[in-house]
């Protein structure tokens, strides 16, 4: 699917498909879509590999080239080992420092991060079966905008109108994020296991003393 099927999408849900008098424009409409594919990005991002080389001696890799990233899962130094070597690392800004026992030298560092998802004229990277929701979100927040943008003003759809979209609108970003929370969790729980946390989990059972 690419922008203009999930813009046809939403207007059908949306009950605007009236091209002489369409209550949203496309840009306005666009907004709202890419405003769901974000918050979707930030709860399913787009995984993906990216290759760093690392400086000998150095524990600093500069991942600022990575684009659109919107967080580090795992960093794999040495690569190419079975089992593969995920390390411990931390993250300011766009230095990512390894923390591992390994001293980085020179060779080449796998990161896995994941990244925001593309939705435009010709392509898409969201699943055919994950363009429900983001269609969802996109209706909640063109009705909640419309909603707010039809306060004080004369409607000729009864004075009830507005708050039944308001209402509508949040239903709608409601279950939106309901399902990305659920997606979300889901989606931890599967790739949680990359690699060796920096904070050690802390037994809720054993008592270590002093």
């Amino acid at each position: 699917m690419n922008l203009t099927e999930m813009r046809t999408m939403v207007r059908l849900d949306l009950h605007d498909e009236d091209a002489a008098n369409y209550r949203w424009s496309d840009n306005e409409l666009d907004r709202h879509i890419a405003h769901a594919v974000k918050d979707f990005s930030e709860a399913i991002p787009l995984e993906q590999k990216g290759v760093k080389a690392t400086t000998s001696g150095s524990r600093e890799l500069d991942i600022s080239t990575l684009t659109n990233c919107i967080m580090v899962q795992a960093a794999e130094y040495p690569v190419d080992r079975f089992p593969k070597e995920f390390q411990r690392f931390s993250l300011w800004g766009d230095t990512l420092t390894l923390l591992g026992d390994e001293v980085p030298d020179g060779g080449d560092a796998y990161i896995y991060y994941g990244k925001l998802h593309t939705l435009d004229a010709t392509s898409s990277t969201i699943p055919t079966w994950l363009e429900d929701p983001i269609a969802i979100g996109a209706c909640g927040y063109a009705a909640v905008e419309w909603a707010a943008f039809a306060i004080n003003r004369v409607n000729v759809g009864g004075t009830i109108t507005a708050e039944e979209f308001l209402d509508w609108g949040k239903e709608r970003l409601k279950y939106f994020r309901q399902e990305l929370k659920r997606l979300g969790r889901r989606n931890r729980a599967r790739i949680s296991q990359l690699y060796k946390p920096y904070y050690p989990v802390v037994s809720k059972t054993t008592d270590y003393g002093p």
